[in-house]
């Protein structure tokens, strides 16, 4: 690799970015790859993971290759550096013929600086002999964490991409995510065979970002009042289903919010209309499935709501990086039920490899130990990455809130006393109606109004009783 001072990366960082310092770790981690050397990159979502790549792309003479997984991801990066001035392109399958051959001849010509490229179309028949004729000089693995059969994002094709080592072994790797726990770092080293990589790692924590964590029953009741508190404002909402994500949309188009959904079964043309009219402020509210928002260029996210429990504390970490990247205060909530638990738990069920299925279910237990967490939840999210910190946050629910502990034992009788009068044979869910004496269908349908106990929790609501068992299921489980 030819020699490049720290005075050149700071003009380039000048002239194409308009930032007159580097961010910390990002100087090291430029310097690393210039030197020809393998780097795994760990940096939360706004910490300026791009530049790590983009600038050793414009230092070194010849093309850096960007594996990246999402088209959103690609088109935004795109149009942001050939804003810049620089000569970057992508290949993936939202192309016409006649753009695709344009790029190609770029490619011959040397006209290109970065090319992003999808998992399917660097693995396309003739793809990597096209790349062996070219002056390649770098390879980048946005999202690394998809290659992780320990990851929250499995992507096949990302578990193929071990040949670059192979076909180009002078060529240095640096792969990036935001969100790997130490078992997915090792994991992706090793899955792409880098050569004795360099592993750095940025703090996790975005003090401008409060958390929360609101129970699942009314929803809708809270959204509209967080909605309302950022009216004019964007914010992204993320459900588990197409059909959620729509019903919320309609729900707030009906109260005067430009609101739209968005997921992975809507025509591109239609994704790519609403992904562009959020980020240039037409809407203000995106009610999505996961597909939505990785490596989109909008700052000024004031609020990042999670309908459903996510599955992992990766996912819902990196989701809720996508607000206030900005720097300035944005609001994070998170609904928790045990029905999202259970459906988790469904698919969970349902994987047939005994050892991914565990791993699933460990993650599974992490999200639900930070859901109902007594404790700074930020403190749980930076251990979980593996950066301690021993000072309460202040900017989370259960810091600005603690939790108000009382004797249990009658509430506890209760219940139990209503479990074995049903025979033991009461779900979750209908304990509570049980102990409220609600008389739901299951209820009648079971003759559970006759026991003794029906209705002898009706002197407290329903969500005290729902966190109790919750709390009692967990312990048990």
């Amino acid at each position: 690799m030819e020699t490049v001072n720290a005075a050149d990366t700071h003009a380039l960082l000048e002239r194409h970015f308009g930032y007159e310092s580097f961010r910390p770790q990002q100087e090291g981690i430029i310097e690393h790859v210039l030197s020809g050397r393998d780097a795994v990159v760990l940096m939360p979502t706004g910490g300026g993971k791009s530049l790590c790549y983009q600038i050793p792309a414009l230092a070194l003479d010849g093309l850096t290759v960007v594996v990246s997984p999402l088209i959103a991801l690609m088109k935004d990066q795109v149009q942001a550096l050939q804003s810049n001035g620089i000569a970057a392109a992508y290949l993936n399958s939202s192309l016409q013929f006649n753009e695709e051959r344009l790029i190609h001849q770029q490619l011959r010509h040397g006209e290109l600086k970065l090319l992003y490229v999808s998992p399917e179309r660097l693995f396309q028949q003739g793809f990597l002999d096209q790349l062996q004729e070219l002056r390649v000089r770098l390879f980048a693995i946005d999202e690394a964490h998809c290659i992780s059969t320990w990851g929250h994002s499995f992507r096949p094709e990302y578990k193929q991409l071990r040949v670059l080592k192979e076909r180009f072994p002078q060529v240095p790797v640096i792969a990036l995510t935001a969100t790997a726990d130490r078992a997915v770092r090792g994991d992706i080293a090793a899955s792409l065979a880098l050569h004795e990589p360099q592993t750095f790692i940025s703090s996790f924590d975005r003090p401008n970002l409060s958390l929360a964590v609101l129970p699942g029953q009314d929803r809708w009741r809270a959204i509209e009042r967080i909605v309302g508190r950022h009216a004019g404002k964007c914010g992204i909402i993320y459900c588990n289903s197409r059909a959620g994500a729509e019903r919320l949309a309609e729900r707030l188009q009906g109260i005067g919010v430009k609101a739209a959904y968005y997921h992975a079964k809507l025509d591109p043309m239609e994704r790519s209309r609403v992904q562009d009219d959020f980020i240039q402020g037409k809407l203000h509210v995106i009610c999505a499935t996961i597909a939505f928002g990785m490596g989109i260029d909008k700052s000024d996210v004031r609020f990042v709501i999670h309908y459903n429990l996510p599955g992992t504390v990766e996912g819902y970490y990196q989701e809720i990086g996508r607000a206030g990247r900005d720097g300035k205060p944005a609001e994070t909530i998170l609904f928790y039920s045990y029905a999202d638990v259970h459906t988790h738990m469904n698919f969970a069920q349902e994987i047939a490899d005994q050892h991914y299925r565990e791993v699933v279910i460990a993650k599974l237990d992490r999200m639900k130990e930070y859901a109902e967490a007594q404790v700074c939840r930020r403190t749980i999210l930076l251990s979980y990455f593996s950066e301690e910190t021993t000072a309460p946050c202040g900017n989370c629910d259960v810091c600005k809130d603690p939790p108000k502990y009382f004797d249990g034992t009658v509430p506890a009788q209760k219940a139990l006393s209503a479990v074995a009068r049903a025979g033991e044979q009461l779900p979750l869910s209908v304990l509570v109606d049980v102990l409220k004496g609600t008389r739901s269908p299951e209820v009648m349908e079971k003759g559970w109004f006759r026991i003794k106990t029906f209705g002898a929790g009706s002197d407290a609501s329903a969500f005290p009783w729902n966190g109790a068992s919750r709390k009692w299921h967990s312990a048990v489980w």
